[in-house]
């Protein structure tokens, strides 16, 4: 616990069997397949003598926890990053570890909107089902990269007009617009945003 005489960090407030907290900064995040895991998160506790105290807790995110962006479009829990803000709903049911656990509801992350790369390069596979594309050398495994396809993907052909994911074929050029962050898993793993299909 850490005592500071003042903090940006929201406090938790409760109502029935739900808390919520505003503006709570992620200290820690962690996903073994961009969807699920958990948010290490800390907020602010109001202490004696106008003290605040700074508390962590672990929200585990599963696949029903919805997980939006501040701007209300669906996010992967790899798009939220430590040292980013979230606002939280969670179950007031919590485990006496250290930090405690809780199952969350929801979150939204105040994500950077401008925190992007551009990718250009050959479609290896499209995994419909898991909602993957792979790109990069088929012949090495760790100098490719599998693209994760949320709802709030844009698919489109070079004039900007909507296509879907069974557009996208094997040998395809594209130009994909993603997150910054990527996972450390191999091949590496990260949130497409915007995927255009070239015609060359």
């Amino acid at each position: 616990m850490i005592e500071e005489n003042e903090d940006a960090r929201g406090m938790i407030t409760m109502s029935g069997s739900i808390m919520e907290v505003q503006n709570a900064l992620v200290e820690e995040m962690y996903t073994p397949n961009s969807r699920t895991g958990y948010l290490i998160i800390s907020y602010a506790d109001p202490g004696e003598n106008d003290m605040i105290n700074i508390e962590l807790i672990q929200l585990n995110i599963g696949w029903e926890t919805i997980l939006i962006d501040q701007f209300g479009e669906a996010i992967s829990l790899c798009s939220i990053t430590k040292g980013s803000y979230v606002n939280a709903t969670f179950s007031t049911v919590m485990t006496r570890s250290i930090p405690p656990q809780s199952n969350a509801y929801r979150v939204i992350a105040m994500v950077d909107s401008l925190s992007y790369r551009i990718t250009t390069d050959r479609i290896l596979l499209v995994d419909s089902d898991n909602h993957f594309v792979y790109t990069g050398n088929p012949n090495d495994e760790s100098d490719q990269m599998r693209y994760v396809i949320t709802s709030a993907t844009d698919i489109v052909d070079e004039d900007g007009n909507p296509l879907t994911l069974d557009d996208l074929k094997p040998g395809k050029m594209v130009r994909i617009k993603h997150a910054n962050f990527q996972t450390a898993s191999i091949p590496p793993q990260t949130t497409a945003f915007v995927i255009e299909l070239l015609s060359t």
